[in-house]
């Protein structure tokens, strides 16, 4: 049912992860009795159902009965059955795969991704969990800050060459750096290359602050720093969301969220 879901997105143009996670919140919302059945027509979203996941996929694409709802993602679904906390989103957008819970750097990058839960701004699942370009440990919080600064830094560089961000698993910032000096006549060093990143970065971040999202919204949803893995590896973990923001504020040059006056003026970013 997975496989078959994930194929109609790609066919109807649909983004599995704010689908998937969009159903998600509606079988949760039905489960707790939040949605009238009325709503549902007929539709029976329970987790065990996996022909209700296949059906959902295609009411959405026409917005056919509920799939109305569920085309609105699960932010605005939650708000409409009166239950926000329920949407495991960040910024409007839904989280993957991921547990923060046991990936505190991930967390810490959903928080703080410019464009809201996205595993993508800075994938420390990669020293977190495989051990690329080292090993760290997923469950302390301990240093996340810099990872998650470096991954985002060095992120906006490889997405400005239209490459994969997955070919970072195989080439370093150093690589980059070479790749990039190659193309254009320049001869950057690795620091070059990671404040190209960070003025990037930085003005992703001046512009989503004239749209209102300040410090505020960089948190997470509270189940993730509120409720406890409840069992596995990571059983009794949260995300210590606060401790490594301050960190991560310090090192940005940051506060309340927003770039301060000094920082935009190093990064040489003229507004």
């Amino acid at each position: 049912a997975v496989v078959k879901a994930n194929h109609y997105c790609d066919e109807l143009g649909l983004d599995p992860i704010t689908l998937g996670s969009t159903i998600a919140a509606a079988m949760e919302l039905n489960e707790k009795g939040y949605i009238p059945p009325e709503d549902l027509q007929g539709l029976d979203l329970r987790f065990e159902n996996a022909a209700a996941l296949v059906e959902a996929v295609w009411r959405t694409a026409y917005k056919a009965g509920f799939g109305k709802y569920l085309a609105l993602g699960s932010k605005r679904l939650c708000e409409i059955y009166g239950h926000p906390e329920l949407s495991m989103s960040v910024k409007g957008l839904e989280m993957p795969a991921y547990d923060p819970r046991a990936i505190k750097g991930i967390g810490l990058n959903y928080a703080t991704a410019n464009r809201g839960g996205c595993h993508v701004t800075g994938y420390t699942v990669s020293p977190e969990i495989l051990g690329i370009p080292e090993k760290i440990d997923p469950l302390k919080p301990e240093g996340k800050a810099k990872w998650v600064k470096i991954f985002q830094d060095f992120t906006c560089v490889v997405n400005s060459t239209v490459n994969c961000l997955f070919t970072t698993f195989a080439l370093s910032i150093r690589d980059y750096a070479e790749l990039l000096s190659a193309v254009t006549g320049w001869n950057l060093t690795e620091e070059e290359i990671l404040k190209i990143g960070e003025r990037i970065y930085n003005l992703e971040r001046i512009i989503i602050n004239k749209y209102g999202f300040d410090g505020k919204a960089d948190t997470l949803p509270e189940r993730l720093t509120k409720e406890k893995m409840p069992e596995g590896p990571a059983g009794g973990q949260v995300v210590e969301l606060e401790t490594m923001k301050e960190e991560y504020y310090k090192l940005r040059g940051w506060i309340n969220g927003k770039p301060l006056p000094e920082r935009i003026k190093e990064l040489e970013i003229e507004l």
